[in-house]
């Protein structure tokens, strides 16, 4: 197989492309059988795979290095023209939609096709081309801000990904001064970052008004493919999580607390340090963990054996931080090659493993189903993949020794707890992006008065006493890309990490059985739609009441017993 660095890339001819889509769009429509018709459904499906394929070689080499001129440059050229072809990519889907052979589409490649098909219709007219070209433009401009951030700390300089590790240091002085120089990054970036998100607002406001929308959220929900639970649903889960989750979290915080002899409420700073003698580390360099992630594969399944393998043979995976890196981490796919791509900052701490594994959670989830068709159905929609990498995370318990070594026991306890202290952040993320849309009108200064005041519902256990610049002041929002560049997609990962925790549960009980649902719920792709999903899995949706509060009694019962002898 090719290698990610073999892989040829040209700027396609955008005028041909567009020509292409027209005229299999028109032979779709005059197609008399469905044997005529399912011929350009999959040339259609080809075409697609090609121009994803090019879009996203671009993209993640412009991840890599943000100050090559090169693939800045085509990545321009992509913002301009994805919204371009969107145009005919609407008309396919009309074409599709109106098939007479509906019914045949739906039993050969299921149900999902349509119903994602008629939620997008929604989002798209030719009148908002230009504002889609301006809201990629005004992403990237955010994500290459923070690309280029030059922190000055300790007689160096830092880029965000690169001052991680000294913001969970044992030693109190350093991690404080780390997290107030990277603090003060942000608020001299302040004015940038408010007109940044003031366009955005207003932008994406504006797509939702001319196209009918009751407000950007309504649009946002049919963006993001929500096809079987609302805004209703998900402001439920708000409550749950403040009824079940907060006060599991605040216990948690309460004993952090006490175990580090620190005043309670925490600091931003004081938060990030789980044990007084230090958080968990990998016990070894980066390529000791991918290493122990081979290990862990191998011996997993022979499917995960045979992915993570590729990964490695095809250089399918960028780990390092490094300058003019983006930050963050992601998966994504190559569907002309039939792989996945990770792309993540590793630096040294725990979130390394954890990264790994979680990205690998979303290539092994692509790698079971690359070869589906069409390209729509090789994912699910983001909270449903999200439940992959959250529970795969879960799976390399089983190999947290060979991952951490000495630091293991540590490393088991704060994972479980980061993830009951991570769902009420995700979901005051999501929250705060309710209230912005919902008034868009907002300035700069309300929305961080918004956030600040969220803060205190959510995460009780925070002190906003301004010794931290940004974060204490109500900004600490502006550092979480998804509100920039992905609007609405972070309440997926709490119902997400909700699904996780029943898994999770599942591994306490039976290792092998677990596994074996999780390949259940694996397996359909994007075929199957969250909620259908879940029940092939045998677990209970997120949406339920009842679900948070048993993961709550479960993982609470489980924090309480653990045996923390010997660790300061």
């Amino acid at each position: 197989m090719i290698k990610f660095s073999e892989m040829p890339y040209s700027r396609p001819d955008l005028d041909a492309a567009k020509a292409e889509l027209s005229r299999l769009t028109e032979e779709f429509s005059a197609a008399d059988t469905y044997e005529a018709a399912r011929e350009v459904f999959i040339a259609q499906d080809t075409l697609t795979r090609h121009i994803r394929t090019l879009s996203t070689i671009a993209q993640i080499r412009h991840s890599i290095d943000t100050n090559d001129e090169y693939y800045e440059e085509e990545m321009n050229f992509w913002n301009r023209s994805i919204p371009e072809l969107q145009e005919f990519v609407d008309l396919w889907t009309k074409a599709l939609v109106a098939s007479p052979f509906r019914t045949e589409f739906s039993e050969e490649f299921g149900d999902v096709v349509f119903l994602n098909a008629e939620l997008e219709l929604k989002t798209f007219a030719p009148s908002i081309i230009p504002l889609l070209q301006q809201e990629n433009d005004l992403a990237m401009e955010y994500e290459k801000l923070l690309a280029s951030a030059q922190i000055p700390f300790r007689g160096k300089t830092y880029t965000i990904a690169q001052i991680g590790p000294f913001k969970n240091d044992a030693d109190d002085e350093i991690r404080l001064a780390s997290w107030k120089a990277e603090g003060g990054w942000y608020r001299d970036n302040k004015a940038k970052l408010d007109e940044l998100y003031d366009k955005l607002v207003e932008l994406r406001h504006g797509m939702s008004q001319q196209l009918g929308f009751s407000d950007y959220v309504e649009m946002a929900y049919c963006r993001m493919t929500r096809n079987c639970y609302d805004r209703n649903d998900v402001e439920k889960f708000h409550e749950a999580v403040q009824k079940y989750i907060v006060p599991v979290a605040d216990s948690i915080r309460r004993k952090q607390a006490e175990r580090l002899g620190m005043q309670y409420p925490l600091s931003f700073s004081d938060a990030a340090l789980m044990f007084r003698s230090g958080n968990p580390k990998p016990a070894g360099d980066a390529d000791a963990v991918v290493e122990a992630g081979r290990r862990f594969y191998d011996a997993l399944s022979p499917e995960t054996s045979e992915f993570f393998r590729t990964m490695l043979d095809c250089e399918l995976m960028d780990l390092l931080a490094k300058e003019g890196k983006e930050g963050g981490g992601y998966c994504t796919g190559l569907p002309d090659y039939a792989v996945p791509f990770i792309f993540a900052n590793f630096n040294g701490t725990q979130g390394d493993v954890e990264v790994m594994t979680h990205e690998a959670g979303h290539a092994f989830a692509e790698w079971m189903n690359r070869h589906r068709i069409p390209l729509e159905t090789v994912w699910p929609t983001m909270e449903a993949c999200e439940v992959h990498s959250m529970s795969m995370e879960f799976f390399a318990w089983r190999s947290a020794e060979d991952f951490f070594g000495k630091d293991t026991r540590k490393f088991l306890y704060s994972h479980l707890a980061s993830s009951f202290m991570f769902i009420p952040y995700g979901t005051m993320v999501d929250h705060f992006q309710h209230s912005v849309f919902e008034h868009p009108e907002m300035t700069p200064d309300e929305r961080h008065a918004e956030w600040k005041r969220l803060l205190g519902i959510y995460m009780p256990w925070m002190r906003l006493d301004g010794e931290i610049p940004f974060y204490s002041e109500g900004m600490g929002w502006q550092r979480q890309h998804h509100i920039y560049s992905f609007p609405f997609y972070y309440i997926d990962y709490c119902l997400a990490q909700t699904v996780a925790l029943e898994f999770w549960s599942r591994i306490q009980d039976n290792y092998e059985d677990a596994w074996a649902h999780y390949m259940e719920y694996t397996r359909p792709g994007g075929s199957k739609v969250f909620t259908e999903l879940i029940r092939n899995a045998g677990l209970q949706s997120p949406f339920e009441e009842e679900t948070l509060k048993d993961v709550c009694s479960k993982a609470e019962k489980w924090l309480n017993e653990f045996d923390l002898t010997g660790i300061e």
